[in-house]
Formats: structure tokens, sequence, C-alpha cells
């Protein structure tokens, strides 16, 4: 059985242009990585829980805020790389970044020294437009934005509204 994740894709629309929140995972692994690297908050749930709950707790988990109240986009399934199957949503809405905190995690850090130091989850987040998220995105995630772009598309006045 994969492993599951649920998340959510924040988006909004500014001077005419798709942006989306994303988060830098923190921690010393990803300290010197910045394309490739980023994610949307989302965390790993167990069969029977509800996905859109789990993407809501891991939203504000992760930035230290509730995610904005409004519809939502359901996306499909997304098998990663890894194996792992994440379950995303999208929502519209603004968020100011001004006091995010993310939680934390123990890593024994510098490795074999025996030693826990807490990091936290996400170690910064920023909106970024569609093309800057493609190439900050882990690889595994850049189809959300095409499946958000297509959504959107799908809402315009004469789309199709097929997913």
């Amino acid at each position: 059985m994969p492993k599951l994740s649920a998340g959510l894709l924040l988006y909004r629309i500014a001077d005419g242009e798709v942006e989306v929140l994303i988060g830098h995972p923190g921690g010393p692994f990803w300290a010197r990585k910045d394309d490739g690297a980023w994610s949307i908050p989302k965390g790993e749930y167990t069969e029977g829980d509800d996905p859109w709950t789990v993407a809501q707790r891991e939203f504000e988990e992760e930035l230290g805020k509730p995610a904005p109240v409004g519809p939502r986009i359901d996306f499909a399934p997304l098998k990663q790389p890894s194996g792992k199957v994440i379950t995303a949503f999208a929502v519209r809405g603004d968020l100011d970044l001004a006091g995010t905190v993310s939680n934390t995690f123990a890593l024994e850090w510098p490795k074999g020294s025996g030693k826990l130091r807490e990091f936290p989850e996400i170690d910064r987040a920023g909106w970024f437009s569609v093309p800057q998220a493609r190439s900050k995105l882990l690889k595994g995630q850049r189809p959300l934005l095409d499946r958000l772009l297509a959504a959107l598309e799908d809402d315009e006045p004469g789309g199709s509204r097929s997913r």
C-alpha cells in the first residue's frame, strides 16, 4: 500500500496572473536547495481519514494560520516518483505571510552526534507565479499547476468545465 498524503494549493489572482503559495522544507537536507525543493503544504494520512480534513490541518500546522475558506477544486490523486500518492485541493484565497510559523520536527543533527535538534517543517513560504512555481516545486508536484490552470480555464465563461 503506498503512503498517502493530502495537501492544499492556495492560489490567488494578482494583476491578472495566477499565483500559488508554496513552502520550502526546513532542516539541514534542504538548506542549500531551492529550485525543485519546494512543496505545497501537505502531510501523510491513513486509509479512512478524510483527505480534505488532513489538507486543512496540515496547512495550518505548516503555516501557523488556518486555510482560507472558499470553494475548492478537487484534484485526482497524483502518484509521486517515490510511490507516495498525493490528494490535493486548490482554494482561491489570499494569505498575508507575516507571522507565519511552522510546526517542527526532531532530527539527530549532526548525524551520529546523538544530539536531537528541532527544525521547522517549512522554513519559509512564498507566493509565486505559475512559471516561477514550476521551477521551485518538487518535480512530482508540478502537474498540480497544470491541473489548476486547466480547472481555472474551465471555469471561465465558455469553458468546458470538464475535468
